[in-house]
């Protein structure tokens, strides 16, 4: 694709040689003043995949026709629901298909896995995380501090960034670790910041936590189907995500978690236990103690919510036919292009028009550029939603624009970029 260029033939043309182009005709696109609008909100609320309306019609048909019998009888056997996602959710956070599992909302999910990971101890009780996570993040890490007694004060960890900065350094993050690893639980960290679109090094981050003795686990509501996850090969041990953001699977969409398989078929852990986590073969005996079925499938507690995962494999099917290497090479030429014709507008208007808080580094961030506007930004925001463009407000002064490789183009990233520097 060459160099970028400022220009309107330049994008039109890049998304003219785009392989993944026919995927953005697999979703519907609201309407703004009358007009299909350019959305670069997929870090909040994906598009509905067109097969979302059959999908949910042929468990509405199935339910009609078979009753109860569905589970067994209808076109996906109800019984074994949550096992169509196992594999293509392996490919979209990088594991093996046993190792993950649809179910579930994802702070609940997060509840869940800290009943088995965060287990303090007098000696070894806190918890790293971010300064600002999703604030449900932080209510779930103090909540499970003072369920076991702690101060969350002297419990929870906050990493913070340097003195006039918005980004956390990886090596600030591992001298955190180093420093309370004699009292450390739990390193748990979103994978992607939901305020600044930080992509943090898990790797790195794991090892550390390992080598100090804890646990180390992932919030990957803004990493999944975002960044190329190596969930199984990086030693992570836990991870939770929900699926109506980047995968575009319905408000409150049915989430999902990863558990390392060496946690597979483990009785010498606590969990919260309930029947759909155990055993297939002998579930329905309805007799004797909890027998935890292999792999994550052993943290569900109920039986599937058919009709969000039914929305759920509607965008798993774009999922795997796009392949997440492509959808990830693709990223970072629309979020390079987004992130070129920023930086000629504040070369043009200068650095006090804007600035762009999310890392430089493209192997530190997805698809998300956070912008920081130090005057007017909320005039700015209202005039590019005007403009027919759905993008993210944060107060007191950040929008957020994400142009997802399923379904934005070059020629979006454009227009969007236009409307900015008229504003400006």
């Amino acid at each position: 694709m060459g160099m970028y260029k400022e220009s309107i033939d330049f994008a039109r043309e890049a998304d003219r040689e785009d392989t993944l182009s026919e995927f953005r005709g697999r979703f519907w696109f609201p309407e703004l003043n009358g007009k299909e609008a350019r959305y670069f909100t997929g870090n909040s609320l994906g598009l509905q995949p067109k097969a979302v309306e059959k999908y949910l019609q042929e468990e509405v048909e199935d339910w009609k026709k078979w009753g109860v019998e569905g589970h067994f009888h209808s076109r996906r056997p109800w019984f074994a629901y949550h096992e169509f996602f196992s594999e293509s959710l392996s490919r979209i956070v990088g594991c093996k298909p046993s190792e993950c599992v649809a179910m579930g909302s994802l702070t609940a999910n997060l509840h869940l896995l800290l009943v088995s990971f965060y287990r303090p101890t007098k000696q070894r009780f806190k918890i790293i995380c971010e300064q600002r996570p999703f604030p449900s993040d932080t209510y779930a890490f103090h909540s499970q501090a003072r369920f076991h007694g702690f101060d969350p004060a002297e419990a929870v960890v906050e990493l913070k960034p340097r003195e006039g900065e918005y980004l956390l350094h990886t090596e600030d993050i591992l001298r955190t670790i180093e420093e309370h690893k004699d009292e450390l639980a739990l390193v748990c960290l979103g994978g992607v910041n939901y305020f600044t679109g930080q992509l943090f090094d898990m790797q790195a981050i794991t090892e550390a936590a390992h080598r100090a003795g804890a646990f180390a686990g992932f919030d990957l509501a803004h990493a999944a189907g975002n960044a190329e996850l190596k969930l199984h090969d990086w030693d992570v041990d836990f991870a939770c995500w929900c699926s109506y953001k980047y995968l575009n699977s319905g408000p409150g969409g049915v989430a999902g978690i990863y558990v390392h398989e060496r946690f597979s078929r483990r009785t010498d852990i606590p969990r919260f236990e309930g029947w759909w986590g155990h055993e297939p073969e002998t579930r329905f005996r309805m007799e004797g103690a909890f027998v935890p079925m292999e792999g994550a499938g052993a943290w569900q507690l109920s039986n599937a919510p058919v009709f969000t995962m039914a929305c759920h494999r509607a965008s798993l099917d774009v999922f795997d036919a796009a392949g997440m290497d492509r959808l990830r090479a693709k990223s970072l030429k629309l979020t390079g292009y987004l992130e070129f014709l920023l930086k000629k507008i504040i070369e043009e208007k200068g650095p006090q028009s804007l600035r762009i808080i999310t890392p430089e580094d493209p192997a530190q961030r997805g698809c998300q550029l956070s912008l920081i506007f130090p005057a007017k930004g909320k005039e700015v925001f209202e005039a590019v939603t005007q403009a027919g463009i759905i993008a993210d407000w944060r107060e007191p002064n950040v929008m957020r624009i994400a142009p997802v490789p399923l379904y934005n183009r070059f020629e979006d990233v454009f227009v969007f970029a236009e409307v900015l520097k008229n504003q400006l």
